[in-house]
């Protein structure tokens, strides 16, 4: 394979903050000083909620969902859902939002944790990229190729129903466990024929015009992710009333991000230090399209079939009904979990 030299100009698009970040991966968190305890000393509950950069707080202020809590929110910032969800087994995070291939990991493991919400959206930013100089076009050509990928992500579940669509298997490929900073640079570099990955690095390649879509998630992932709570936050009654409210709130923030992309766009970028153009061809390929829905039976069918899929792959060490990590408290009023996402006209 030729090797490419690492343009100057993908190292200054992709933010240090950002490489560390998405719904995989297995560093560990940089806490603000997560707690256990249920209340601030004054009575008070507190709410120890897990974020990423760019994640829930950020767009919760900026959609002003932060004004008039009742209870306290003490954040955490991981790098990715895997060590949040470790965080949420130690009891140190009460909730947090991943992807949907972190918990079956988790729970693969056996860890403590619980879903309580999700929310649906477009597929299109979860993407296999490959090089604007490939030869491959289409799923088939990955036979016998380099793909590099995050273990344990949603990218890593995609890969394999990609793979399988075509008629080919996991084994079919070379797989180069990398996370993002590691796999941008070997993409880049010619090391690997290929990115399985998620937004915003598909639209940090695809606006940097570094890359092309080999094939991408519609049709073939859920679209879904999660908040993921602690048993024992659920179980009490101060910190579950707080849980719902919260989810609320982001509810709503959805809503506030769908109906202001570019103003979002710019506070994300600041936050995370994307450049403004990728920051908002990402919210309205994925981020700006997702909607709350139902944890129903339809979304715990889909995420058994992404578990069974790793147990007989034995990348996940044991069987287990998805079913009985979730709970179903919080699904009043919300739609099907196969509800269609939000979407921007063309042009918009």
């Amino acid at each position: 394979m030729k090797r490419r030299p690492l343009p100057l100009a993908l190292l200054m698009l992709i933010p240090l903050s950002l490489l560390a970040s998405g719904c995989s991966g297995a560093s560990p968190a940089a806490s603000s000083g997560g707690s256990g305890s249920g209340t601030d000393g004054k009575g008070s509950v507190v709410l120890n909620v897990g974020d990423q950069k760019g994640g829930a707080e950020a767009v919760l202020r900026a959609a002003g969902e932060l004004d008039d809590l009742d209870y306290r929110i003490k954040w955490s910032t991981f790098t990715s859902g895997p060590p949040l969800l470790e965080a949420v087994n130690a009891k140190a995070v009460d909730i947090g939002s991943v992807g949907n291939t972190p918990p079956v990991f988790a729970v693969g493991a056996e860890s403590k944790v619980t879903v309580v919400a999700a929310t649906h959206g477009d597929t299109s930013g979860e993407t296999i990229l490959v090089p604007n100089d490939s030869k491959l076009k289409r799923t088939e050509d990955l036979k016998g190729r380099s793909v590099a990928v995050a273990q344990g992500s949603s990218a890593h579940y995609q890969l394999v129903a990609s793979m399988r669509k075509a008629g080919l298997e996991l084994s079919d490929v070379k797989v180069t466990y990398l996370q993002p900073a590691d796999a941008l640079a070997a993409f880049a570099g010619g090391k690997v024929d290929a990115w399985a990955v998620w937004d915003p690095y598909t639209s940090q390649v695809l606006t940097g015009k570094l890359g092309k879509v080999l094939t991408d998630g519609r049709g073939v992932v859920n679209g879904l992710n999660f908040q993921v709570a602690a048993p024992g936050a659920l179980a009490d009654k101060g910190k579950s009333a707080a849980v719902g409210d919260y989810l609320k709130r982001l509810r709503r923030a959805e809503v506030w991000v769908y109906e202001h992309p570019e103003e979002w766009a710019k506070v994300w970028a600041k936050d995370t230090g994307l450049p403004y153009e990728v920051a908002l061809a990402a919210v309205k390929r994925t981020y700006g399209t997702r909607i709350s829905v139902a944890v129903d039976k339809e979304a715990v069918a889909s995420e058994q079939e992404i578990a069974d899929t790793f147990a007989e792959l034995k990348l996940v060490p044991r069987r287990f009904d998805f079913a009985d990590y979730v709970d179903t408290r919080f699904n009043k009023g919300l739609p099907p979990s196969t509800t269609e996402g939000r979407s921007y006209k063309e042009g918009s």
